[in-house]
């Protein structure tokens, strides 16, 4: 199906109104004439064919305890094969309520109060929290921004030793970066040379920007799936967060077992009813609604990045690989972080995740989500050019 042909099946431009509708994003702002660009949450209709689902269900109307059947099991093998050229065995998923909470079952599950658990900075904070309330303590591998991308240089990766346990992000959030096939063979051997186990949070693998491509860490490195896990979920790809639904694939017999194990004892079950319906939906007939999705966001992300070229030189969008998530550097405004904050807030009206709170490396910067109509991101980006231009009169 050619490009034109799926933006007029799917219209990401019409604005939903999600203000009332008990939304995490548009309800949880301090003020209604703020615009939320923040949580990774789309503003876009899901999949018809996801809601035809979940219709049927609801004429059911019978809503008891659900369990994935082998029809579920085969939509994930199947998307995971088609998307990701991923051969999975439907015994390894692992059904959980979302992937923070298959972060905090591993860390439990391999790892003891005190011990060590490394991550890529700066990163999503849930892995800082994950790791911190569980006794356990964090290791930090700082990425180094050079010539407007994010690298991790070697000795980086000789941090590695001592740690127990790596929490690695492909795509990496907030940067965008996609990690390449070398650049993971590079962290796996670091990990076989330090007993470091890995889990592979890969929620995001589904938004790639034309050119790149997505290498999930079992294909990088074979025999990880012996020492690492993958956590992959329909949540952000079809936006179904609030329906709890992720996969998380586990090939080693022993893991999967001690995951399970910490599972039942959290008393973390399976996803509800909703999700096993939406997830088997989306990994089903969602093919063509992603391709035309990606292509959306891409021209988002092409939208942005020349405006803030023509409108707001002083700011610079880290290219982004993946995701849908531009991470700006706002440093060249001499601000520091609570002031950034203040200033978004208070004189853009932009509601953003700050960088600081994805570690100190990212005081400076901010996140926005550009997964959202285009008038909505034009006119976020709008008021930021007007606030930094006051901001600019005022220093004049």
């Amino acid at each position: 199906m050619k490009e034109d042909d799926r933006e007029q099946t799917y219209d990401f431009d019409v604005i939903h109104e999600r203000r009332g509708t008990n939304s995490a994003k548009w309800d949880g702002t301090p003020h209604p004439d703020i615009l939320p660009m923040w949580i990774a949450d789309m503003d876009f209709a899901v999949l018809p064919e996801i809601q035809e689902a979940l219709g049927h269900r609801v004429q059911h109307g019978i809503f008891g305890y659900a369990w994935p059947d082998d029809s579920y099991r085969e939509a994930v093998c199947g998307w995971m094969k088609r998307r990701h050229d991923l051969e999975i065995r439907p015994e390894w998923i692992q059904c959980s309520n979302g992937v923070v909470t298959a972060l905090k079952t591993a860390i439990q599950a391999w790892t003891e109060p005190g011990d060590e658990v490394a991550v890529i900075t700066p990163v999503y904070y849930p892995f800082y929290k994950s790791i911190e309330g569980n006794g356990r303590i964090v290791r930090p591998l700082s990425l180094t921004l050079r010539d407007g991308q994010y690298i991790l240089e070697d000795e980086e990766l000789r941090k590695l030793d001592g740690a127990k346990l790596l929490l690695f992000c492909n795509p990496h959030n907030p940067a965008g970066k996609v990690w390449t096939r070398q650049e993971q063979e590079k962290i796996a051997d670091a990990c076989r040379r330090y007993d470091v186990k890995v889990v592979s949070d890969e929620i995001h693998g589904d938004f790639i920007r034309p050119g790149v491509r997505m290498v999930p860490f079992w294909n990088a490195a074979p025999d990880a799936r012996d020492w690492s896990i993958l956590c992959t979920a329909p949540s952000k790809t079809f936006n179904l967060a609030a329906l709890w639904t992720s996969n998380i694939l586990i090939a080693n017999d022993d893991m999967r077992k001690a995951f399970a194990l910490v599972m039942d004892r959290n008393g973390a079950g399976n996803p509800n009813i909703f999700g096993i319906d939406a997830c088997r939906a989306a990994y089903t007939f969602g093919d063509d609604w992603v391709d035309s999705l990606n292509a959306y966001i891409d021209s988002n992300f092409r939208f942005m990045k020349n405006y803030l070229l023509t409108e707001l030189p002083q700011l610079q969008m880290i290219e982004p690989q993946g995701t849908y998530l531009a991470w700006v550097d706002c440093r060249a405004l001499g601000m520091d972080a609570s002031q950034l904050e203040t200033f978004m807030k208070e004189k853009a009206r932009l509601l953003l995740d700050e960088g600081v709170i994805f570690g100190q490396a990212g005081a400076g910067f901010e996140r926005f989500n550009v997964a959202c109509p285009r008038s909505v991101l034009k006119q976020a980006l709008d008021q930021l050019r007007d606030a930094v231009r006051e901001l600019d009169l005022q220093a004049d």
